[in-house]
């Protein structure tokens, strides 16, 4: 293998046991496993972040398999690419009756017409196609190709592996071996998790991290020499550490507390280190409900939305969406009543204080139900006036026991308002 060849290159698994950190992809009569024996005329979309495994995964099947590999760049070839290529495939299988593999990097940039072509092809047998996507498919692919193939979801390769890849690399590589240098204790978990499960860009950091340290004299690679690579100061914050527990906690209470510039600079915080944006996410919508809750309902779809544009979008650009979201919660009126409520209800259910379900309210829509006189009584509101009416809806364990206590803050005082309304007009009743 040439020198010239980047590390990631000449670390390239040649089989698809050696594809670091897809396990649940690669097993004994997987769709992949098929598809290198040449075994069926399965398509597949292989759909996840960078450098996690999409294109070495082609590149393997395109060394095993028996079948004519064809690979395309969805940035390059256009439409009169792809019917030249399918009328290749059509002629390989009517002359040699041999079935071409078509593996297009980036399919999600294909225009519907491109797409649109490909689909007959796929439909007949004539192709069988391996489309890789940093994009949700469901959004960036042919409805109809979509439901042709197998979706197969490559993770985010953890920690661990990466740095064993590294490992590994330092053993393995002529290259690097012949070098001499070494790393610190520290600096291989330090590359693994700047590349937030990338592996591509571990390779090339750990690559350049060697580069720097021979041009600087150096025999072993630490933080100092990482910081040059990196460009930029690395953050001390281990995602497993107490570090990562503490910033976490500063990015919360600050959102509590309502200081969006503060909570911004935990944020970036996280995303610098590499924290893992869809955990950012999670903690968004987990607290746009128990932090803001029913003071600004709308928060919550705020909060949603950010992290629908994590899987959507991916990083760098989703740091904005994160933003948004950060700023909605921090900026929004207050209220823990929520949270407060379904605490108290969890603790009644837990500790017995329940009872049976009032007869009214049973299901009466199954053969013998109304002789138990289920359902018997019950009032459908829609057919009172403004959809209301008064009627026991607790068990009589816990009848009258209120759960949820809006506060006056933002919407709440309008549910209060609410809540007033609707015991005035039940107790006229």
């Amino acid at each position: 293998m040439s020198a010239t060849q980047p590390l990631a290159a000449r670390m390239r698994p040649t089989s698809l046991g050696q594809v670091v950190g897809q396990e649940h992809l690669v097993f004994p009569g997987s769709p992949l496993e098929l598809l290198a024996r040449g075994e069926g005329a399965t398509s597949v979309l292989l759909w996840g972040p960078p450098g996690v495994g999409k294109t070495t995964i082609a590149s393997v099947i395109a060394r095993q398999t028996s079948r004519r590999f064809v690979e395309l760049s969805a940035t390059s070839a256009g439409v009169a690419d792809v019917r030249k290529t399918l009328a290749a495939a059509q002629k390989t299988l009517d002359n040699d009756d041999i079935q071409t593999l078509v593996f297009i990097d980036e399919i999600h940039r294909f225009s519907k017409a491109q797409q649109d072509v490909l689909l007959p092809a796929v439909e007949t047998g004539v192709i069988s196609l391996i489309g890789a996507t940093t994009e949700n498919p469901s959004f960036s692919v042919n409805s109809a190709l979509v439901s042709r193939s197998i979706l197969l979801v490559l993770r985010p390769v953890e920690d661990r592996e990466i740095v064993n890849l590294l490992s590994r690399a330092l053993e393995e590589d002529h290259i690097l071996s012949a070098t001499g240098i070494g790393f610190t204790d520290s600096a291989l978990q330090i590359i693994a998790e700047l590349s937030s499960g990338d592996v591509r860009q571990a390779l090339s950091r750990l690559e350049t991290a060697v580069a720097t340290a021979q041009a600087a004299g150096k025999s072993i690679i630490d933080r100092d020499v990482l910081e040059q690579v990196t460009g930029s100061a690395l953050q001390r914050y281990d995602r497993d550490g107490d570090q990562h527990y503490d910033v976490v906690s500063a990015f919360i209470k600050s959102m509590r507390g309502s200081d969006p510039d503060a909570a911004l600079h935990w944020l970036a915080r996280m995303i610098e280190a590499g924290e893992d944006p869809r955990f950012i996410a999670r903690r968004l919508v987990v607290h746009a409900s128990e932090d803001v809750g029913m003071a600004d309902p709308s928060v919550l779809g705020v909060a949603m939305a950010a992290a629908q544009a994590v899987q959507l979008i991916g990083m760098p650009e989703a740091r904005i969406n994160l933003a948004q979201a950060t700023v909605a919660i921090a900026t929004a009126p207050k209220s823990n009543a929520v949270y407060r409520a379904i605490d108290a209800a969890l603790a009644d259910a837990r500790s017995g204080r329940t009872g049976e379900v009032p007869r009214h309210l049973r299901d009466a829509h199954y053969p013998g139900a109304k002789a138990l006189g289920h359902g018997e009584g019950y009032l459908y509101p829609h057919n009172f006036k403004h959809g209301v009416v008064g009627q026991q809806y607790m068990p009589d364990a816990v009848l009258g026991t209120q759960y949820y206590r809006p506060t006056a803050n933002g919407f709440e005082q309008t549910v209060i308002n609410r809540l007033a309304s609707i015991t005035t007009m039940t107790e006229k009743e």
